[in-house]
């Protein structure tokens, strides 16, 4: 049965190797020929390559496009160490995974947004008799699913994710913080209020990453979490893939060592060494974007208290009594302006608040998740370092040991069954040794992966500054056009004397 592609879940990295597929054709190889070659270069197994082959069902004439874009995607697949099968597409309705085919693949942040959208909204209803927990309605675009999950339920998710991925990109979650006690009982203060908030928008940016991510986003752990309509989660899903092992021990490339280039080491330290010092400036780009949106708040709250103390008195009781006044008409003409400047105010208030919130929500809230993504590099390579590296030198400190041991039998005259014992041990030390050099070699070709992550996610960071100068450009010009409006008003309010020609 032919493969059934859904071709607007194409990502634009299959239809670039597409065009490169076809731009390698000649009379001496056809496109068949170098598609097989290029899939060659996902150095994926030879029983595997034929097993994508076979459910291909290619014909000797020609390959469409259709089964080329079916091709890189049983290749991701493969890579991710999935069962391979026609099913795979069954549900694939947006965002098929990006492929790894050497050096050159490129992965663009337009791809990965196509992945997944994901909205995350409050439940009003607090639940609990003592402790208010708060529920969170999770949608995902993908799965057209919306489900109820609490704070525990990430936190399980966080964990079991690490365990599968511990050498992908996870940020961390948001920090916890539980509602406690009588005031518990009543209505939210505005402190708590916005903290929820606060975390709300956090946990979707999280999730946003997480769906989003080219690996992680077909894993089944994912599916479960996004789909499942069940109540305590956070204990079945534990439960479900808590037997799951990680990615080393099911991804084709856990012995594909030819994958890390020899200079790798230090490309790890300098490319690490390179997001550090980006994310010190995103960082700082971050918190000065916050100010923006503080000050355009605070800037519409005060034009907003101004339009209202102008229509106070504008309606101030007071007469205009001979005796008030002397016959002078300066204040009804005044308070007469000041109700039309109020109104004009009170359009610039909105417009004011408007600003803020394009502000915090097209340039905040993105230069956070892209610092999310970048503290989620640190961690990740601290992980590597601390873990891989660690391992490594303690196995490597036992086979010293040994062979310590064995020199000292060696002069002592040992008998032979120590000698055997020894031996036996230390062949089993070798093979430590060796399945931990792989895992280290896996661990930074899977840095390597995350790394280009972050560079595609990096794109985010033009855009969001050209959002920042069309903002700040169009939103001040539109309160200058208020206030030059404005401006006749509040001539005409003046005594004759003081008008400007």
């Amino acid at each position: 049965m032919p493969i059934k592609v859904p071709l607007d879940a194409v990502p634009a990295q299959y239809r670039e190797i597409e065009a490169d597929i076809k731009a390698a054709v000649s009379a001496e190889f056809s496109k068949k020929d170098i598609l097989r070659s290029f899939l060659k270069k996902s150095k994926l197994r030879d029983e595997k390559l034929e097993q994508i082959w076979e459910l291909l069902q290619l014909s000797e004439d020609d390959v469409t496009s259709e089964q080329v874009f079916a091709a890189l995607a049983l290749v991701a697949w493969a890579q991710q160490g999935r069962e391979l099968s026609h099913h795979l597409f069954d549900s694939q309705t947006s965002g098929l995974p990006s492929v790894y085919l050497g050096p050159s693949s490129r992965l663009r942040y337009c791809d990965l947004v196509r992945i997944d959208t994901i909205d995350i909204e409050l439940v009003p209803e607090k639940k609990g008799l003592f402790i208010k927990h708060v529920e969170y309605l999770v949608s995902s675009k993908r799965f057209d699913s919306r489900v109820n999950r609490r704070y525990n339920d990430f936190i399980a998710l966080y964990e079991v994710l690490l365990n599968r991925f511990p050498y992908r990109l996870i940020p961390k979650l948001p920090p916890k913080r539980m509602i406690v006690g009588a005031s518990a009982s009543m209505l939210l203060g505005a402190a708590d209020t916005q903290f929820i908030e606060e975390r709300r928008r956090s946990l979707t940016r999280w999730l946003t990453l997480v769906a989003r991510h080219p690996t992680i986003s077909t894993d089944p752990i994912l599916h479960y979490f996004l789909t499942a309509p069940v109540d305590d989660l956070q204990f079945k899903i534990r439960e479900t893939f808590r037997r799951m092992p990680d990615e080393f021990a099911t991804s084709e490339f856990a012995v594909a060592k030819e994958l890390v280039p020899a200079d790798s080491t230090s490309e790890f330290a300098t490319s690490r060494e390179q997001i550090r010092v980006i994310l010190q400036g995103v960082s700082r780009i971050k918190q000065i974007a916050e100010n923006f949106a503080t000050r355009s708040y605070a800037y519409a709250d005060d034009v907003g208290e101004l339009a209202s103390q102008l229509n106070k008195l504008a309606v101030e009781p007071g007469g205009n009594s001979e005796w008030a006044t002397g016959g002078n008409s300066t204040w009804t003409n005044m308070k007469r302006g000041f109700s039309l400047i109020s109104r004009e105010m009170s359009v610039m208030s909105g417009k004011a608040s408007s600003l803020a919130q394009c502000e915090e929500t097209e340039v905040c809230e993105r230069l956070r998740s892209l610092s999310d993504v970048l503290a989620g590099h640190a961690d990740l390579c601290e992980r590597v370092e601390k873990g891989v590296a660690s391992d490594h030198q303690k196995a490597l400190s036992k086979m010293l040991a040994l062979k310590r041991r064995q020199m000292q039998g060696v002069l002592r005259g040992s008998d032979a069954e120590s000698v055997e014992t020894l031996e036996r041990r230390m062949l089993a030390q070798e093979s430590m040794i060796a399945s931990v050099e792989q895992r280290a070699a896996f661990s930074l070709h899977c840095v390597h992966m995350e790394t280009q992550l972050v560079h595609a996610q990096l794109e985010v960071l033009a855009g969001v500054l050209n959002t920042l100068v069309d903002v700040q450009a169009n939103g001040h010009a539109q309160l200058a056009g208020i206030w030059r409006a404005i401006h006749p008003t509040v001539s005409k309010c003046l005594p004759e004397n003081q008008r400007s020609s």
